[in-house]
Order: structure tokens, then C-alpha cells, then sequence
């Protein structure tokens, strides 16, 4: 572990804004104490921040599921991979002020220059949503000038994906090594279909959907309960979870079998990393597991997490024997009634704009994706590669789907 200590954080260069005063650290006890920036690379340190993880995650303003100590220290023990950890603990007098969740890898995209990349823990496979650095409210600006500071000085390429659009802590740390001569490309990625349950019942939610889905959504709920004994089961204990999960695993892949497959579940780390999170969501009270059966069999099962008042639709599945009956619908549904009857504000169907979501959802929210390059000459020359190469990226993709109009317009032309 390596420990670095700043005498306080940095006010930027000549010009820049300077940092919050003690007044604003809120309640930090010892405002002027040493700041020290820890910079943790080994497992042992990443579990003995747990005590700690939980009252500053609630106490910021990047508080999210995808951001829980439970969520990131299993995908890191399962997923990390080729990575080096590299967590920063931000510390001032001793108390934990702010963590950026990170580790050195190798970018996913081409890269012309062998520069180092520092990414979120979270980035990758498993989809996490509304990636960030972690700030005790009232302390975000000092924090982010201490780890600029450090940061600054390690002159590696900054990767930051999933990030919240309209506001994230990163960004102010961002905004710190501008100051020092750092290049940024911000760009949006993805956005997050959501409903607004505030003050909803399920009567006046499903009164509020667009006509014909409404209409089809009493269908299929009225023509299951007519035809078969309809039971839509949460999982409550350890072996109930565990054998949900396997239904689940099992319908997903299913589902997706003869469509060209889903990485959702694919390979053995994914499943096992899965597994374990399971376990501590439940024991934590976050895990929304649920299995739909028709006739004691199951037919479809949906994952998620209800984490401080937002239901969160993670992944689901369900047998292809039963898609005549809308099984994923009637289940979505009906995962959305027990969220508002658990008294759930929100219901987030995360990243994608598939057409069903917005069905279910009216509103959405953008992630962002924020790299920073070092001012080097490495670094000044990967940002122009780097947007060529997207542009012609984009270019190309263009030219095929006029092509394969046109290839689509000449068949029609032939046919008739």
C-alpha cells in the first residue's frame, strides 16, 4: 500500500477556484488536519474498508447500489482480471472523506499509444450503472483537488464510464486537472429508461400507460389467471435464492438460445461473481429475486434490487415454451406492482433504450463516459487518434447501413 500525504488540497493553478473552506467540510472534525491520499492495491486493503464504505456512500451525493462495497469488492474478487487495484482513500485527520474505485488495465477500445489506464471498478461486462468517485457531501472540492493532486502526478490515462450525465463527483476532479494542462473528451453512451412511482398506486400506474399496452397488460394477466394457477414467488431465504438464481440462469439463456445468445450469464466468473453478490444482497435486505409459475412450473424469473427506495431492474428470463402468453411482460408487471406496494419511489429499468422499456417508463437519465489525458506528449497525441478513429468508426457504420438499405430496396424492387 502505498500512502501519499498532502498538507492540504491543492487550490489548482494561478486563476483557478479555490478550495472549500474548513466551515463547508461537513462536520469533518478536524478540517485541518493532514489529507492523506492511500492508495490501496491489494484485496486484505480493499475488504478493511468496508467498516467504513457504508456510512460514506450514504452520506454522498453518488450514493447508488452500483456503488456499494458489496457490489465492487465481488466484482473485483471475480472479475478483476488482468486489472491492478488501484483504490484511493482520501482521509482528512484521520476520517475517510472520499474513495475513487479504481484500477490500472487496458483500455476495451483501440488505442493507438501504450499509455496506462486507470478505470471505475464496475466498467465491463456486468453492466454496472451510475459509475463514480465516492465524496462525503460538503467536502466534494477538497477531495477532488487532493486526489487531482495525486493523480496528477501518476500521469496515467483517466477511463471513466457509466457515470451519471447531469452530475457526477468525478467530474469536479475533472474540472481540477483541466487546471493542470489535462485534455478531456466527454461523451454520452447510454441512457436509462425510469418511472416515477412517487405517490403512484398500482391502479393509477397502470391507468397512466399508453392505451393499447395497458389494454394488452389486463390481457395476458387475465388470460394466465383463467388458464393456469399463476404463482409469482419472491425468493426469501438462502436455499429459496439459491435456487431462483439457478432458474433464472437457466431461462435467460434460454431465452436468448437460437438469438444469438447473451453474455449476460456467459462464463464461469460472470455466474460465480453473481452467486456470491446474491447472498450478501439478501442478507443486506436489497435482493429482488422473482419467479413466475404457471402450474408449478417455472415460466419466467426477473432480478433486481430494491437499494434506498429504487427498484432496480437488473436482468431476467423466461421459458420460450411460454411466449405466447407475454410471460415477460405479465412478469415486469408485476415485479412493478410489488415495488410500489413495498413503497419503492422509482423504478429504474438501467442502461438501453430497447422499445419495451419505454412502454413500461416515461422518463430516462444519461451516462456519460469522461477521459482525462495526461499532459504528455502521449497523452496530447492520443486524443486526436482517438476521436479519428471514432469518426471513421462512425463514418463506416453509416456506409454499411446505406448499403444494406439499398441491398434491402433493389430485393423489394426485384420481388415485385
Amino acid at each position: 500500500m502505498t500512502v501519499i500525504e498532502i498538507a492540504r488540497p491543492s487550490a489548482g493553478l494561478p486563476g483557478a477556484a479555490p478550495a472549500d473552506p474548513p466551515s463547508s467540510l461537513g462536520g469533518l472534525e478536524r478540517a485541518d488536519g493532514p489529507w492523506v491520499v492511500e492508495r490501496i492495491a491489494d484485496r486484505d486493503g480493499f475488504a478493511a474498508l468496508r467498516a467504513d464504505w457504508d456510512g460514506l456512500l450514504e452520506g454522498s451525493a453518488s450514493d447508488g447500489f452500483f456503488l456499494t462495497w458489496e457490489w465492487l469488492y465481488t466484482w473485483w474478487k471475480h472479475l478483476g482480471g488482468d486489472r491492478r487495484l488501484a483504490l484511493l482513500a482520501v482521509r482528512c485527520g484521520g476520517e475517510l472523506v472520499a474513495v475513487a474505485p479504481l484500477a490500472l488495465g487496458r483500455s476495451r477500445e483501440w488505442r493507438p499509444l501504450p499509455l496506462r489506464s486507470l478505470q471505475l471498478l464496475g466498467t465491463g461486462q456486468v453492466g454496472s450503472d451510475y459509475l463514480d468517485l465516492i465524496a462525503r457531501a460538503g467536502a466534494e472540492r477538497p477531495a477532488a483537488g487532493a486526489l487531482a493532486d495525486y493523480l496528477g502526478e501518476q500521469r496515467a490515462l483517466l477511463e471513466l464510464g457509466q457515470l451519471p450525465a447531469e452530475r457526477s463527483a468525478a467530474a469536479l476532479v475533472a474540472e481540477r486537472l483541466r487546471e493542470r494542462g489535462w485534455g478531456e473528451l466527454e461523451r454520452t453512451t447510454h441512457v436509462c429508461p425510469f418511472i416515477d412511482l412517487a405517490g403512484e398506486s398500482w391502479e393509477s400506474y397502470v391507468a397512466a400507460l399508453g392505451s393499447s399496452h395497458r389494454a394488452n397488460l389486463r390481457r395476458r394477466l387475465r388470460k394466465l389467471e383463467a388458464r393456469f394457477d399463476v404463482r409469482f414467488e419472491r425468493a426469501h431465504s438462502e436455499a429459496e435464492v439459491a435456487a431462483a438464481f439457478e432458474i433464472l440462469v437457466d431461462l435467460h439463456h434460454r431465452r436468448w438460445q437460437g438469438r444469438g445468445g447473451s453474455d449476460a450469464f456467459g462464463g464461469p466468473a460472470v455466474v460465480a461473481f453473481h452467486r456470491e453478490l446474491v447472498g450478501l444482497a439478501l442478507r443486506r435486505g436489497w435482493l429482488r429475486l422473482y419467479v413466475l409459475r404457471l402450474d408449478g412450473r417455472p415460466a419466467a424469473a426477473l432480478y433486481g434490487f430494491l437499494y434506498r427506495g429504487r427498484f432496480l431492474f437488473y436482468q431476467a428470463g423466461f421459458d420460450p415454451a411460454f411466449g405466447d402468453w407475454s410471460v415477460g411482460l405479465v412478469t415486469m408487471g408485476l415485479t412493478i406492482r410489488a415495488a410500489i406496494e413495498e413503497g419503492a419511489r422509482e423504478y429504474d429499468l438501467l442502461h438501453g433504450d430497447e422499445d419495451y422499456k419505454f412502454l413500461w417508463a416515461n422518463q430516462s437519465r444519461e451516462l456519460a463516459r469522461l477521459e482525462l489525458y495526461p499532459p504528455t506528449a502521449a497523452g496530447r497525441l492520443e486524443r486526436p487518434l482517438r476521436q479519428a478513429a471514432r469518426a471513421l468508426k462512425a463514418r463506416a457504420r453509416g456506409w454499411r447501413r446505406r448499403a444494406e438499405a439499398a441491398l434491402a430496396a433493389r430485393g423489394d424492387g426485384g420481388a415485385a
